[in-house]
């Protein structure tokens, strides 16, 4: 039986363990929270910093492992990627270009180096010389940790005198103290974030979303909707998958499923804004597995541990109009119950809530603070449209 080690133990993790006990393989998940709810799916648990990529190794050759990875967890991509590499495991590719791609600003300066579209950036080791060269920068300006995820930390600054708050909001969400600071480019339409799947280094499955936000949210600038297709032209659609497959022949990249954030600026061109070497949170693989049947979860799977992927991965059209809502609450306190109403022109697909009356629920500052997902489909791209950009006229979490 071999063994597969995910690192993390958030809920996301599920499919992914689900599709390695169909496989027959041994899962062992690991962090150092041992009541994370994913330890309960798991056959072992390992206690470990995730972060503590020496501890990470030392580990999975204690427990004689078969592959690693973080899947939708991105603290561990850095310890999976190492492990991969030292122990000669199935890797992505190169340590080193997983390390690019984890760093804010490393892989903006890839990015700049090799001739991409990339906003006007800086990287900072803290908030006092920040606030000394960023004031340069026109803004407005989005501040970030280079090495977070979920939109942890991210502040958009309108002006100088909000760019210091901003400046220690992200250092206290960073885990290397280390800050980004770059240009905010306006969009065209919808950001895309959804996963991709390359084979060998190959481009086989790419796909383009419509992001959503919520703009009343504590945080507007964390996600809160998905929705297929996007709104991207063919033309865009089409440069940014050459781009993405330029880029990733450059890093050396190989067998990977990517999380990959793009947009078109209203300057009209093409922007990679992440791309990261894991699956991305919020469901998403699982998501492009309904709506078009690629089931890049199982894939990556078997191809971590050294297995042949037995359904191949390849592009194919969606078979509808999809969203994923991201259900949150406007404000802290005790949820209650979510309310759909009875005329919701929509499918309710899947309603997977991940609270019960009475529990305590947050505000949405960022992604830990969803406290559910719902899979939708619509029969036309307006009906879509209209109930995503209307939300609070059919949806509404009750909070007391």
């Amino acid at each position: 039986m071999k063994k597969l080690m995910l690192l993390g133990g958030l809920r996301y993790l599920k499919p992914v363990i689900d599709a390695a006990h169909r496989q027959g393989y041994f899962v062992i998940t690991a962090d150092y929270l041992p009541d994370n709810i994913a330890h309960k799916w798991s056959d072992a648990y390992c206690n470990v910093s995730i972060i503590d990529k020496e501890a990470v190794l030392r580990e999975a050759q204690r427990l004689k492992i078969d592959g690693i990875m973080s899947f939708a967890c991105d603290p561990g991509v850095i310890s999976a990627s190492y492990v991969q590499n030292k122990m000669g495991l199935p890797s992505f590719g190169p340590f080193e270009s997983v390390e690019i791609l984890q760093n804010k600003d490393k892989f903006r300066d890839f990015l700049e180096k090799n001739g991409f579209n990339v906003p006007k950036h800086q990287g900072f080791g803290s908030v006092e010389t920040a606030m000394k060269e960023a004031c340069s920068f026109p803004f407005p300006v989005i501040v970030k940790p280079t090495d977070s995820a979920g939109s942890k930390g991210v502040t958009r600054v309108d002006s100088v005198e909000d760019l210091k708050p901003a400046l220690e909001h992200a250092w206290k969400n960073s885990l290397s103290g280390h800050i980004i600071v770059e240009e905010f480019i306006e969009k065209q339409g919808c950001s895309s974030d959804t996963d991709s799947m390359s084979i060998d280094g190959k481009l086989a499955f790419t796909s383009f979303c419509a992001q959503r936000f919520d703009a009343d949210a504590v945080n507007p600038y964390t996600p809160a909707a998905y929705s297929w297709p996007s709104t991207f032209t063919e033309e865009q659609e089409a440069y940014l998958t050459s781009e993405i497959q330029r880029l990733i022949t450059l890093l050396g990249l190989k067998t990977v499923v990517y999380n990959i954030e793009t947009r078109i600026g209203t300057n009209g061109k093409p922007y990679i804004m992440e791309l990261t070497p894991r699956g991305g949170g919020n469901r998403l693989c699982e998501m492009l597995r309904y709506a078009t049947g690629v089931d890049m979860i199982t894939a990556i799977t078997r191809a971590v541990v050294g297995d042949p992927i037995v359904d191949p991965i390849e592009q194919k059209p969606y078979n509808g109009y999809w969203a994923e809502v991201i259900l949150h609450a406007d404000q802290g306190g005790f949820f209650d119950h979510l309310e759909i109403a009875p005329d919701f022109t929509g499918e309710v697909v899947e309603e997977d809530l991940w609270v019960e009356s009475g529990d305590r629920v947050e505000a949405f500052e960022g992604a830990n603070n969803a406290i559910g997902t719902l899979v939708l489909s619509f029969k036309s791209a307006e009906e879509l449209e209209h109930a995503i950009t209307h939300q609070r006229e059919w949806l509404r979490v009750v909070v007391r």
